[in-house]
């Protein structure tokens, strides 16, 4: 291993994190020739094969893994050197890998902006995905810090509430039961309903105090995102139950429907695997991130009564 480089780890980490050259090579701007060849090289070094091929897939072998792990070890020693120095500097520089589920992407990127301007040394990475894939990504090792609205019961984290993730029934604006109040939640049996997809955190919640009330709405569609949820409700199809910051940039289409039993109360979590060191970066993203919330909250809760205000006086 003496004669490995620096350069050959960073390529063998994005083939085995890959499971493929070509998609190694497209990531580090590299042909995928001078990839096989640093591989190659490397695992001359090594002794032992690296990788092995089984069909038209790559699969690590148990010196792979082994390399593997101990790359990445490698490497986030390294990037927290870097920060540590840059710190020292009285800089703050280096990467931000963040993970958020899906309905966070209505706040994230407003509580990213200004963080960003703070710090323009820092580049940021966010992944925005479903509940599962966040897990996925947890147990992979491979962001700093997670956005979730559910913490996960079966991976030992660390997790920090840090603003409040309403569920709420919504409607569209023109929707019969728009200005009743204290709506029976028994019924929502008599409503077509749209669900999000079965493994969402969101129809989980619902699912469950629905199964507690013992209702059985009609479910008309299941759909795969936030967005397409709300277009299918301005479309008639429906209502739905979604989080109350999906409607933070287009709440004039809806209503929100003022049911019993709502709205569900949740939270947003800020968690990262429990004994993980959180380099400086993340620790000032985190900090700041518990800070601007409440900031945040207030803008919200400011828009929403100016909001009604104006409703107020057209009615």
């Amino acid at each position: 291993m003496n004669q490995a480089t620096l350069h050959q780890l960073k390529v063998f980490e994005a083939a085995a994190r890959h499971s493929s050259f070509t998609r190694a090579a497209e990531e580090l701007f590299l042909t995928q020739p001078t990839v096989s060849m640093q591989i190659k090289q490397l695992t001359k070094s090594v002794g032992l094969p690296l990788f092995e091929q089984v069909g038209k897939r790559l699969y690590l072998t148990e010196a792979g893994r082994e390399l593997f792990a101990t790359c990445r070890q490698i490497f986030e020693t390294m990037a927290q050197f870097e920060m540590k120095v840059a710190d020292l500097k009285g800089l703050k520089q280096g990467q931000l890998r963040l993970a958020a589920i899906t309905t966070a992407k209505y706040f994230i990127p407003r509580l990213l902006g200004p963080f960003c301007q703070l710090y323009p040394g820092i580049e940021i990475s966010l992944q925005v995905t479903n509940h599962e894939r966040i897990l996925e990504r947890m147990l992979g090792n491979l962001d700093d810090l997670y956005i979730m609205s559910q913490v996960p019961e079966h991976l030992d984290v660390s997790y920090q509430p840090f603003l409040d993730n309403p569920l709420v029934v919504i409607a569209p604006a023109y929707h019969p039961l728009a200005h009743e109040k204290n709506i029976p939640i028994e019924r929502l049996a008599q409503e077509p309903f749209i669900m999000r997809e079965p493994g969402s955190g969101t129809r989980r919640t619902v699912q469950k105090l629905l199964d507690e009330e013992g209702i059985k709405v009609k479910v008309k569609l299941e759909l795969g995102s936030n967005e397409a949820i709300k277009q299918a409700i301005a479309g008639g199809l429906g209502i739905s139950i979604l989080s109350r910051h999906t409607l933070l940039t287009d709440a004039s289409e809806f209503t929100i429907l003022d049911v019993q039993q709502f709205p569900i109360k949740r939270m947003w979590y800020v968690v990262h695997p429990a004994g993980k060191q959180l380099s400086i970066v993340a620790r000032t993203y985190y900090d700041y991130l518990i800070d601007a919330a409440q900031q945040f909250v207030e803008k919200t809760t400011n828009a929403s009564l100016k909001l009604k205000t104006a409703e107020s006086v057209q009615e």
